[in-house]
């Protein structure tokens, strides 16, 4: 790690928490950005220090920009956007358009993001085959992770400000979803 490391960030997307880490040599004007470990720019002898820089994260390519603003003197700030809104802005929207699971099957830990607006399901960064049928109450997405059968069942609450409810079944257990 060198001491020019001026930001960490952690985004959840649907293909998983990535680490984005940025390097502001304000001596020499370089810029460093390291996704997960993979350094993905990196740009020498930028006479600007302000700016900004802009990359693609995950897998499904999420437009992200490091802003680098003058606070005063030889001080800089850093804020990351995700999609064009801040970080805050845009995993408090997530939570609404997203619903996500972990759990450990037969010893791997396993995080499963359902995608509302499209029913997409992900699970540990790769995209699932679903099965989605019309059930009574609502609708059942059917997939498989390893040998088990997983099913989301997505009701109405019944509640307008609470629109529908996602739940996760694992072999007919059901798993709590957790907030990221």
């Amino acid at each position: 790690m060198s001491n020019d490391l001026v930001g960490v960030w952690e985004v959840a997307l649907s293909d998983g928490v990535h680490r984005i880490e940025f390097e502001h040599g304000t001596t020499t004007g370089k810029r460093v950005i390291c996704i997960d470990g993979k350094e993905i720019l990196r740009r020498d002898w930028m006479f600007k220090l302000v700016g900004k820089e802009t990359f693609c994260v995950g897998g499904s390519d999420t437009k992200a920009t490091i802003n680098i603003d003058a606070v005063s003197g030889f001080a800089y700030e850093y804020t990351l956007e995700i999609n064009g809104k801040s970080l805050k802005k845009y995993m408090e929207n997530r939570s609404k358009v997203t619903s996500t699971w972990v759990l450990n099957l037969d010893g791997t830990d396993c995080r499963v993001v359902l995608e509302k607006d499209t029913m997409d399901i992900w699970c540990n960064g790769q995209k699932m085959e679903t099965a989605g049928e019309f059930v009574e109450d609502g609708t059942e997405t059917h997939f498989t992770l390893g040998n088990h059968d997983c099913c989301i069942k997505a009701v109405s609450s019944g509640k307008r400000r609470d629109g529908i409810i996602h739940t996760l079944l694992v072999d007919t257990t059901e798993i709590p979803e957790c907030m990221e």
